[in-house]
């Protein structure tokens, strides 16, 4: 059979080529995909972007499920129109994706059901947020209330940084339409992870647990990224408190979204942080993996995908159980200079030839692309295309084994003023020490 995962990054790499080797799988198409993607075994891009294309393909190809990776689609409705064509797609409906696609809308379900946040306030009046920030505790978190690309949020050490902040979002506009409304939260101390399961709107599969690492350079400092690196699983989440999780946070969830007239089917990401006093309170929900956290979690993933996924849309989740290599892995995220707010682009990568054939027999390591195309002489290298360009994640018996591995693999890749954090890892490695 055929499936199509739509997206063009480094989560839709991991997800096709871990979909490519299920033997149900005859071929994967990847929509628009990138140059990581055109050079899988089993993996096929296709130059579709608009929803009603990717529907007439989709038919065209007899396409058996579509996976939607990236939120901008889900949030444009991608599967409402799908199912109103009678096709199988794997995702929330545009109005189950508010969740992510609106900070006030999760904010309130969260309020509503009772699920553990910070405390917080919404504003489209400026005036009245500089009011409550005079009158609150530093730090802040000020937040978009739409998609701003990872671009909406602020922590702000100080009263004028957060004045600063509302007024680049709600005065002069900087995130457009998507700062239209802002929220002002308590700043949470502790650790944050990421915990992602898959849900057919009843059941609930939970993955392995990851940590992100945000922030562009070593020691958790410097700006805001999508993502420089990542690892699983995640040591900080005991048995006992990834069981609190389920029961206060993912539960809830979906049987609230049921409550509210909505049936939420596909992956649902809680990035959560857990306390000092090991309590987890969530930060944000997205309505689809997360982006480096994939990378890894798909190197450690047994189990067939595809028939995961198949029975998540039949609704059938409580019917199978999901395995996992017992190693560690790990992701580290090569960025082009300027990421993020610049990327330079059309360097030359070097030494990704060699990987490929080497990766063809084993699985335990993989580069996974992101922002690549094919250019140079007669489009026969690879060339960067995008800030975060590539993910190089291996497997090792523990967390230390799994970074140098990792890291031992960026040594055989090279473009100009590349970047990385040299670190990833580093908060599991302590708290092991510990």
């Amino acid at each position: 059979m055929q499936l199509l995962v739509i997206g063009s990054g480094g989560r839709e790499h991991a997800l096709a080529w871990k979909l490519s080797l299920s033997p149900h799988v005859h071929k994967v198409f990847v929509a628009p995909g990138n140059a990581g993607t055109a050079h899988e075994p089993g993996l096929e891009n296709v130059s579709l972007t608009s929803i009603p294309d990717l529907i007439e393909f989709a038919k065209k190809e007899h396409v058996t499920i579509t996976i939607v990776g990236p939120e901008i689609p889900l949030a444009e409705g991608i599967v409402d129109a799908f199912h109103a064509a009678g096709l199988r797609i794997f995702g929330p409906t545009q109005q189950a994706a508010q969740l992510e696609t609106s900070k006030l809308f999760a904010k309130d379900f969260m309020r509503r059901h009772q699920i553990p946040t910070a405390d917080y306030a919404s504003f489209t009046d400026p005036v009245l947020a500089h009011q409550y920030i005079d009158h609150s505790a530093i730090p802040l978190v000020i937040k978009a209330d739409g998609l701003a690309a990872g671009k909406g949020v602020v922590v702000a050490q100080t009263h004028e940084q957060a004045h600063t902040a509302v007024n680049a979002i709600l005065v002069e506009g900087h995130l457009g339409t998507a700062g239209n409304e802002i929220i002002i939260e308590e700043f949470l101390q502790g650790t944050e992870v990421s915990f992602i399961v898959m849900t057919d709107g009843r059941s609930i599969l939970p993955l392995a647990t990851s940590q992100d690492h945000k922030r562009l350079n070593d020691g958790d400092l410097g700006p805001n990224t999508g993502g420089m690196g990542a690892y699983s699983p995640a040591p900080f989440v005991s048995p006992d408190l990834h069981a609190r999780i389920l029961r206060d946070i993912i539960y809830p969830v979906v049987a609230g979204m049921k409550q509210d007239g909505m049936n939420y089917t596909g992956f649902l990401y809680a990035g959560l942080m857990i306390t000092p006093d090991n309590q987890a309170k969530v930060l944000e929900f997205n309505c689809r993996l997360g982006d480096p956290e994939t990378q890894p979690i798909m190197l450690r993933l047994k189990s067939d995908l595809f028939e995961l996924i198949d029975h998540a849309v039949n609704g059938a989740l409580d019917s199978i159980d999901i395995e996992w290599d017992r190693r560690t892995a790990l992701g580290v995220v090569m960025a082009a200079r300027g990421y993020p707010d610049n990327p330079r682009k059309d360097d030359t990568i070097h030494g990704l030839f060699e990987l490929i054939s080497q990766q063809k027999d084993t699985h335990d390591f993989h580069v996974f692309h992101s922002g690549t195309r094919m250019g140079g002489l007669e489009d026969k290298e690879f060339v960067t295309a995008g800030g975060r360009v590539l993910c190089a994640t291996a497997l090792g018996e523990n967390i230390k084994i799994a970074q140098q591995n990792a890291y031992k693999l960026i040594e055989n890749i090279h473009f100009k003023d590349y970047h990385i954090r040299r670190d990833i890892g580093y908060q599991a490695i302590n708290h092991l020490k510990k």
